[in-house]
């Protein structure tokens, strides 16, 4: 019973870590001058993304894997399928793409999601073409990939400030407050990590499911809470810019960055039955991307976002059915 509590009340001080770090962290860059737009793609996406930061660093250290990689993979999934698809039921998503080709539009983000999706992929397999004897996420492949954030994040600060339409709204604290907030929100985040991750092994072995599975889907979306509130608000008031921005944000950061960190600590051994989460992840991330630009329409629907839903619904159908042996796809 106390597994379940700790699990639980794990979850609550990830969001409320998350949120005090952000709200802290940005109101002291805004008191800086940093614009809005850099915040919003910095901060904003870090700490949205922080609870999956902080449970796969605790998970690197004790050599949870599965718990590691189920959490990037299940989170990015669900961000898509699960995330995006309550958001457009709730209200059409509309995306204007005529920005000035060296801003990060959407138009530009989705393609590198589609990259990042891709590449975690490629370097996940890697054993098949440097002659490895297990596949893993080693520390040569967390560099490659915290350089291709540090890249996308290079590129968001140089062109970052050119247009201020787009600025995110962060509320703004005392210097005093906000600077109390950081570190009572990275402690939030620290103890909250260490009990899901204590939980999602302790709970996987109480109930003989795998780590993986539990990591998939649980702990996947529980760390996701942040990105589906801020979504479902920001759907709610109409701002397209936030749904779309955040999901696909907050998926390329968790590959290129939270990935990267945590193979460069401790090399991440590859489950191989997790190749079916990363094709799902892939091509999830295509189809968001057909749906938004073919056929022009910059628009994503209500029946399209019901068939996002659905297709989360299926995945984790098929999830459960992998868990239990009835279907295997060879990986």
């Amino acid at each position: 019973m106390i597994t379940y509590l700790l699990f639980i009340a794990g979850f609550v001080l990830l969001i409320y870590g998350a949120k005090f770090l952000v709200d802290g962290a940005a109101s002291i860059a805004q008191k800086h001058g940093i614009s809005n737009i850099v915040i919003g793609l910095t901060i904003v996406a870090l700490g949205t993304s922080s609870p999956e930061l902080v449970v796969n660093l605790i998970a690197s250290f004790q050599g949870a894997d599965d718990v590691a990689m189920g959490n990037i993979l299940g989170s990015n999934n669900s961000n898509i399928l699960l995330i995006l698809g309550v958001s457009a039921l709730i209200f059409p998503i509309a995306v204007s793409v005529n920005h000035n080709w060296r801003r990060i539009p959407f138009a530009l983000e989705i393609p590198i999601a589609i990259f990042a999706a891709a590449i975690i992929g490629i370097l996940a397999n890697d054993h098949l073409f440097r002659r490895m004897e297990e596949s893993q996420i080693d520390r040569i492949n967390g560099l490659i990939l915290i350089i291709f954030f540090l890249i996308f994040m290079v590129y968001a600060f140089k062109y970052g400030n050119e247009d201020a339409e787009d600025d995110v709204r962060m509320k703004s604290y005392p210097i005093w407050k906000a600077s109390l907030m950081i570190p009572i929100g990275i402690g939030g985040l620290a103890l909250g990590g260490k009990w899901i991750v204590d939980g999602a092994v302790q709970i996987a072995a109480l109930l003989g499911m795998s780590e993986a599975l539990i990591s998939l889907t649980i702990v996947a979306v529980g760390t996701s809470l942040p990105e589906l509130a801020t979504c479902v608000v920001a759907a709610y008031k109409k701002n397209a810019g936030i749904v779309i921005g955040n999901v696909v944000g907050s998926n390329i950061f968790n590959i290129f960055f939270v990935v990267g960190v945590s193979a460069v600590i401790q090399p991440l051994k590859f489950n191989l039955s997790m190749n079916f989460d990363v094709l799902v992840g892939f091509f999830s991330t295509v189809l968001l991307f057909s749906f938004l630009f073919f056929p022009r329409k910059n628009i994503l629907e209500r029946w399209q976002g019901g068939v996002l839903l659905l297709l989360y619904i299926a995945y984790l159908f098929v999830l459960i059915l992998k868990e239990t042996g009835i279907i295997n796809f060879g990986f």
